[in-house]
């Protein structure tokens, strides 16, 4: 059992405090509303939720829970605070930090007096970086070291209103910011009962985590209400569509399409997206989502020539023309729109690609090549070797075996990874630079 204190008794911090003492610690409570305090010590919730009741009762019942006004009171009979401090949004639309900050300084404060290892967990949703600049001001208040006297963990919340008590007990994942092994150990004993996958992270990535989870959870709500939108005006039942949607997890709900890489191309996504899009604007359905979906993957292959010209190598090798790996399909072909983009602002170029290579070595495929790429045929290098004797900087815009042991073999070429090659050994190499990690 872990004495713990818990600072904010909103809602994340009134579910903490029910379903931590739930799982057997003992729990002091932190706010300074003195109402949510005498509520707490009343064994009554502060919020309206769902199971939370009976859980915080039982625990009052057990003498697990009860609260303070009084931060040195919280730290002192607690070896972890959770912040659970609320970070609203400011109308910059950035979150407002200052409550959080204001009760970290008083934690600080607080620590001057203890003599044991505290562990500060932040719970808030919060902006990267908010980890170390806690860890800076409880140094600066408490007069101690982190890592010594006491250590800050990021650990991010993911509870849905109206299941939060269910959500804090059998949540999805666990997530761990923290470079503190001791703390991290203490933090896996808390969360263990709770069966869960605990996965420790750098403490930007906890603190991103949320956004991320958040704005593709809005993302599918709006999404899926554009396409019951379209739907409608063509007399289809949405939900019989989305229900279908739903059964493939090759696809549509997994992991594929969702690691940063390149632009898309293909012959399949850009033109059912333009043709879903035409549906909607013949019949006079407005889709902004599904409309700004084709001007961000254009954005993306510009974000890559702005790197390009930040780098100022003007020779550059593209290893990969085609759409994607594995084929000679150039049909828009992101790989096509930077090799042009780059020779229209006068940047050297060699093109190695094999499986155009093979495409060449055949009649047929000769001949649709000098068809689609005339202007691009007599750069093509017959081996990647060939293509790394011209240039200085190397594009790799399709996943290649051949590729790893060429940046180890040529530490003064600068390779630029699009899509990621997935290889430990080369991705700390100074010649490496991935494009989006």
């Amino acid at each position: 059992m872990a004495n713990i204190s818990i600072f904010g008794l909103g809602y994340v911090g009134c579910v903490g405090t029910a379903c931590l003492a739930k799982l057997g610690h003992k729990v002091i409570g932190y706010d300074i509303d003195e109402t949510k305090v005498s509520c707490i010590n009343q064994g009554i919730p502060t919020i309206v939720e769902r199971e939370v009741d009976e859980v915080m009762k039982e625990a009052h019942t057990q003498g697990l829970i009860s609260a303070t006004s009084s931060t040195e009171q919280a730290v002192s009979k607690s070896s972890i605070s959770f912040l659970c401090v609320g970070t609203p949004n400011a109308s910059d639309g950035q979150l407002d930090t200052s409550c959080l900050f204001h009760a970290i300084r008083n934690i600080g404060k607080a620590l001057r007096s203890k003599s044991t290892f505290h562990i500060v967990v932040i719970r808030s949703t919060v902006p990267p970086g908010t980890n170390e600049t806690a860890t800076e001001i409880l140094e600066k208040e408490s007069g101690k070291k982190a890592g010594i006297n006491f250590a800050v963990v990021s650990n991010p919340e993911f509870l849905r209103e109206g299941m939060a008590v269910s959500d804090f007990l059998a949540p999805p994942i666990t997530v761990l910011g923290s470079a503190n092994p001791q703390a991290l150990k203490i933090l896996r004993k808390i969360y263990e009962p709770l069966n869960s996958n605990i996965i420790e992270v750098p403490p930007k990535v906890a603190e991103i985590i949320k956004f991320v989870n958040n704005s593709y959870h809005a993302l599918k709500v709006a999404f899926a209400n554009e396409i019951g939108a379209v739907c409608k005006k063509l007399d289809i039942d949405s939900h019989q569509v989305m229900d279908l949607f739903c059964q493939d997890t090759q696809l549509n709900l997994s992991p594929y399409y969702f690691k940063p890489g390149f632009a898309y191309g293909g012959s399949c996504l850009p033109k059912d997206l333009k043709g879903l899009n035409y549906l909607a604007k013949s019949n006079q359905v407005d889709v902004p989502i599904l409309a700004s979906v084709e001007h961000s993957n254009s954005l993306h292959i510009q974000r890559v020539l702005d790197r390009v010209q930040e780098i100022g190598i003007r020779s550059i090798g593209i290893i990969g023309l085609t759409f994607k790996a594995g084929t000679d399909d150039l049909r828009n072909s992101a790989a096509i729109r930077l090799a042009e983009s780059l020779i229209g602002k006068g940047f050297s170029i060699r093109i190695y690609d094999r499986f155009l290579n093979i495409a060449r070595e055949k009649s047929d495929g000769k001949k649709e090549l000098s068809h689609r790429i005339p202007h691009l045929l007599p750069l093509l290098e017959e081996t990647p070797e060939s293509l790394i004797q011209k240039v200085s900087l190397v594009l790799v815009t399709v996943r290649n075996s051949e590729v790893p042991q060429l940046i180890i073999n040529n530490p003064g070429i600068h390779f630029l990874d699009l899509v990621r090659l997935k290889d430990s050994s080369v991705e700390s190499m100074p010649n490496y630079e991935g494009f989006c990690w």
